[in-house]
């Protein structure tokens, strides 16, 4: 074992290296996921007619906007080409750009909330809309890519250790600012008496994240100076005939269906779900979207609970399972006419934080058991970019569903049923499940070790 090897080996096995790295990198991301979600409290004053004090948003155009967040990622292939640059261009480089783009888009979008523009259209839309759709999209192409490039980092630095433990903490702080986002957005806009001061807020925020990537991008320099040019330069080394590797790997294709299923039945839903507190269960405005809050604050708690149990005792698959099963209850209690009470509402919303915290803190860990390090990057763009399939497709669908069937018109004024929603949401977590129950069968057949430790 040559010095530089030594060198590496201490860096790697470094607690205090890793953790360090960990923390830096998911801040930036937790500044990320606030900007994702800091609308979502806010649709019931979007889609108000501008007379009762809102926008004047149609459902439809809500959902063209939710929807856009994957638009250049899914039609344009950004996120698989952000997956090949990773591997080819590297950590910082991918970074920085990624999160210069996270900024720029959530710029757009401020700047489209806060300023009207009468009666000018744009591809068919309200300018308005458009522009802040077109924001979104932007930002959500640079969110994306900085996420497969922090999960590629993580593995970096944990495999071997506590990879899912990692993961999960990772996912705890985005969730943080996912709960930030739902709970502090309405207020936050009342406060200012303005609909687009959360999105200002949260692009200061970003500042903060991409001077804190910037911070990353020294220790991994330093890191990469002072081994050999062997591991990590390996681990960056990628032809495009690697590809093939990943598309005929049989449990790479049912991780990533189980996770286009999966979260195609929790974020499109976190969309709407303030909505359905307010019509459904009768929680008042100010309160619905504390509701829905709850689910990533419950996940920062779990998801790294659900993470050291897998680094420990594994039984990876077994708890995508578990947590695709809970995710089709939940969803077909919201769609049962039963119990039309708050406190129901906030029962099935743990529920649901269990499943959301079970689901990942299994499935982002698994994949460097079946994908090699070297193709890692692309490995995790090619997941992305099938759940922004879903991430963008799904709130369109839902959208659309609620303008032409659940929209009621009584003598009080516009209401919500939202069993037809709510069942679509149900039917993806069965997709879900047998998709997980497929993915333990391959595991036992080709012993990927997704059902073993992750600890070595």
């Amino acid at each position: 074992m040559t010095i530089t090897q030594n060198i590496q080996k201490k860096l790697s096995d470094s607690a205090a290296a890793r953790w360090s790295a960990m923390l830096i990198v998911s801040f930036t991301m937790m500044c990320g996921y606030f900007i994702t979600d800091i609308m979502a409290p806010l649709e019931d004053i979007l889609t108000k007619s501008v007379a009762e004090g809102g926008l004047g948003w149609t459902s439809g155009e809500y959902g063209f906007f939710s929807g856009a967040y994957g638009y250049i990622n899914v039609f344009l292939l950004m996120l698989f080409f952000g997956g090949i640059i990773l591997d080819k261009c590297g950590i910082r480089f991918t970074g920085v750009i990624s999160c210069a783009l996270m900024f720029v888009g959530a710029m757009l979008k401020w700047y489209a909330i806060d300023n009207s523009f009468g009666d000018a259209m744009l591809f068919g839309y309200p300018m308005q809309v458009a522009l802040a759709a077109l924001g979104f999209a932007i930002f959500g192409m640079g969110a994306e890519i900085t996420g497969i490039t922090v999960t590629k980092i993580i593995a970096k630095w944990f495999t071997g250790h506590e990879l899912a433990l990692a993961m999960g903490l990772q996912v705890a702080m985005a969730r943080i600012g996912t709960a930030a986002a739902l709970a502090c957005s309405l207020p936050v806009a009342k406060a200012f008496d303005s609909v687009s001061s959360p999105l200002l807020i949260g692009a200061a925020l970003l500042c903060i994240g991409l001077l804190s990537y910037l911070v990353y991008c020294v220790m991994d320099k330093k890191l990469d100076n002072s081994v050999a040019a062997t591991a990590a330069d390996e681990e960056e080394s990628f032809k495009l005939s690697d590809l093939t590797l990943i598309f005929t790997n049989k449990g790479f294709w049912l991780i990533t269906l189980l996770c286009l299923m999966f979260y195609a039945g929790v974020f499109p839903f976190l969309k709407f779900a303030t909505k359905l507190m307010i019509y459904k269960y009768e929680v008042t405005p100010d309160l619905a979207g504390l509701i829905p809050a709850m689910l990533p604050f419950g996940t920062i708690l779990l998801t790294p609970v659900f993470g050291s149990m897998y680094d420990r005792i594994g039984k990876g698959a077994t708890l995508m399972i578990i947590g695709s099963f809970l995710l089709t209850i939940v969803h077909v209690l919201f769609a049962l006419p039963i119990l039309n009470y708050g406190w129901f509402a906030i029962i099935v919303m743990i529920l649901l934080g269990i499943a959301f915290s079970l689901v990942p803190s299994a499935l982002w860990p698994s994949v460097p058991k079946i994908i090699p390090m070297k193709q890692l990057g692309s490995a995790y763009a090619i997941i992305f970019y099938i759940q922004n399939i879903g991430l963008s497709m799904v709130p369109v669908l839902i959208g659309w569903i609620i303008e032409k069937y659940s929209t009621v018109e009584t003598a009080a004024g516009t209401t919500y049923d939202y069993t037809l929603p709510m069942t679509i949401f149900a039917l993806f977590g069965l997709v879900a499940i047998a998709i997980a129950v497929m993915l333990k069968r391959e595991d036992a057949a080709k012993h990927y070790g997704l059902e073993e430790s992750n600890m070595k």
